[in-house]
């Protein structure tokens, strides 16, 4: 069933639409008044035929670009073969303490072409600066002292994602995948940060990544100021679990992603860090 609550049979609409209007291509809105839907959806079609417009991945808005009723069931291929989605949880008080660490580290594996979720890594960290947890910590991300205390330290857990990087394929040169985060805090300050301050090397794979909220705000047009609370009440999704849950928030992530995949976006690298 095509994700955009079309009840229809494409072969019948093709024939509707031939008989009206003799061009292949023809606006959005038009295309969404002659199915009987009453406002502009912006994600009424799924792509453009081939040869459209370069800006479609700019804005999926009602930008009357042009679209073929045969687009509407394709599914456009994306530039990786997998997707990992990554959300940290971390340390935290007011005022804020030096240095953060991880205290959650998942990661779910999403097949670029059917964007569905295919294995997971999940682990909790014992952070080892600052050990004990604080109040305003459990309290933002539901992470308990008894969740951390015997987990891999990070040192552990970084060799534990490397052979689960093997394992699932990831290391094979041929294997196009890139993590995929909520920002570029994850992958840009805190990983980083705290393998610098532990004598840690940072793997190459997490050194470029696509950030959803650039992804979201090219294929929308507008910033999504509250993250993910935002772009789910953009595309009406319900949102999944718990705020600031890492597991929960990479669901969320892989939600958005495949929503939007499958209304047209090609997700493209938007951050590196050298």
């Amino acid at each position: 069933m095509p994700p955009y609550g079309f009840h229809v049979n494409a072969a019948e609409v093709s024939m509707h639409l031939s008989s009206l209007i003799r061009p292949q291509r023809l606006p959005s809105l038009l295309l969404s008044r002659s199915l009987g839907t009453a406002s502009c959806d912006p994600f009424s079609v799924l792509r453009a035929d081939a040869g459209a417009d370069p800006m479609l991945n700019r804005k999926l808005g009602c930008q009357g670009f042009g679209a073929s009723v045969a687009a509407m069931t394709s599914f456009p291929p994306q530039r990786y073969h997998y997707f990992l989605v990554l959300d940290f949880e971390a340390t935290c008080d007011k005022p804020q303490i030096h240095p953060q660490e991880i205290i959650e580290f998942p990661i779910l594996k999403l097949n670029g072409r059917t964007m569905e979720i295919e294995s997971t890594f999940h682990t909790y960290v014992q952070p080892v600066v600052h050990p004990q947890l604080t109040p305003f910590c459990t309290e933002l991300t539901g992470i308990i002292q008894e969740m951390v205390d015997g987990q891999p330290t990070l040192s552990q857990v970084l060799e534990r994602v490397d052979e689960w990087m093997a394992k699932e394929g990831l290391l094979d040169p041929s294997v196009k995948s890139i993590f995929v985060t909520c920002g570029d805090w994850d992958l840009k300050l805190m990983l980083p940060g705290q393998c610098e301050y532990l004598g840690l090397q940072v793997a190459d794979y997490f050194k470029q990544w696509i950030n959803l909220k650039k992804a979201y705000s090219f294929a929308i047009g507008t910033w999504p100021k509250n993250g993910l609370l935002d772009m789910n009440k953009g595309m009406s999704l319900q949102h999944i679990g718990r705020p600031h849950s890492g597991i929960d928030d990479c669901r969320n992530i892989a939600n958005i992603m495949k929503t939007l995949a499958h209304r047209g976006f090609i997700f493209k690298q938007t951050s590196r860090r050298i």
